[in-house]
């Protein structure tokens, strides 16, 4: 009920509204938390940081967050930044899993943070990064912020132009930027990097188990299995199509860039991200 709650929200109401009843659902799933779910274990830090650019499984990673076996296992209740109306470099409350943000790392490193915290950043192949925000601009993302613009100019454009206009879009809003930022830091013992595509990929109950004990948090792995399990993307985007909605778990398929970008995408796109590609470590063209 509450899931079907939010999705009417995110649709059918003002900015302004929406952030109001998330804040009020936001309160209200960690009260519950709080009431009925016994902490078994507490993470040894203060805050959890998720950073990340959009299109790389944020509102999956903050699902996970959220679940109460996490907070079984940690003692961190979510939080998200986006309904409190958060000001950078405003600090974030003890205790919490912050997710998700969208933020440099230069900006990052100026944020309060306590004595104990870890951070962990999720990047993704920047071609496919393009192709998700298409899709999901021009048909499936809540209309919020200036998405409805962008979306009215990708739905009278053929698909070529409209991903080399998204290429620009992305690129002025710092999209390559971001991702540029976070892989050229300086190496830290808090912060740590991960794929989508290994989070996603063959061996994610590995990667998700590194990502959470990272964070301090230990879960047994029948409860790290019954968690991927039940937000599992196949799910996810079942679970949409039943209520009637566009999933915005399209595809998440790592390479699908390739189906998309003929010789002028790809020119456009390198000079738009320069040596980008090769520094994050993903696999130049064919």
């Amino acid at each position: 009920m509450v899931d079907r709650a939010v999705r009417f929200l995110k649709q059918h109401t003002p900015n302004s509204s929406r952030v109001v009843a998330r804040r009020v659902l936001c309160e209200a799933h960690n009260a519950r938390l709080r009431l009925t779910v016994p902490v078994e274990s507490r993470s040894g830090y203060q805050n959890v940081f998720h950073c990340a650019v959009r299109k790389t499984a944020s509102q999956w990673v903050k699902a996970l967050l959220s679940d109460p076996i996490v907070y079984r296992h940690s003692g961190l209740l979510p939080y998200d930044p986006r309904p409190y109306r958060w000001q950078h470099p405003q600090g974030f409350p003890p205790g919490r899993a912050v997710s998700c943000l969208f933020v440099s790392h230069k900006k990052f490193t100026t944020i309060p943070k306590p004595d104990h915290y870890r951070t962990f950043f999720v990047l993704r192949d920047p071609r496919d990064i393009v192709v998700s925000s298409y899709f999901s601009t021009r048909s499936s993302h809540t209309p919020m912020g200036d998405i409805p613009e962008v979306r009215k100019v990708l739905q009278e454009k053929p698909l070529k132009e409209g991903l080399l206009y998204l290429i620009g879009n992305l690129s002025q809003k710092g999209t390559f930027r971001n991702l540029r930022s976070w892989a050229t830091a300086p190496a830290a013992e808090a912060v740590r990097l991960f794929r989508y595509e290994d989070l996603t990929g063959e061996r994610q109950e590995d990667e998700v188990d590194l990502l959470m004990r990272h964070c301090g948090i230990e879960l047994p792995p029948a409860e790290l299995a019954g968690l991927l399990s039940r937000y599992s993307f196949s799910r996810m985007r079942g679970e949409r199509e039943i209520a009637g909605k566009v999933s915005h778990y399209r595809k998440g398929k790592s390479g699908d860039w390739r189906n998309h970008f003929d010789d002028d995408i790809y020119e456009a796109f390198a000079a738009a991200t320069g040596d980008l590609i090769e520094l994050l470590g993903y696999p130049a063209r064919d």
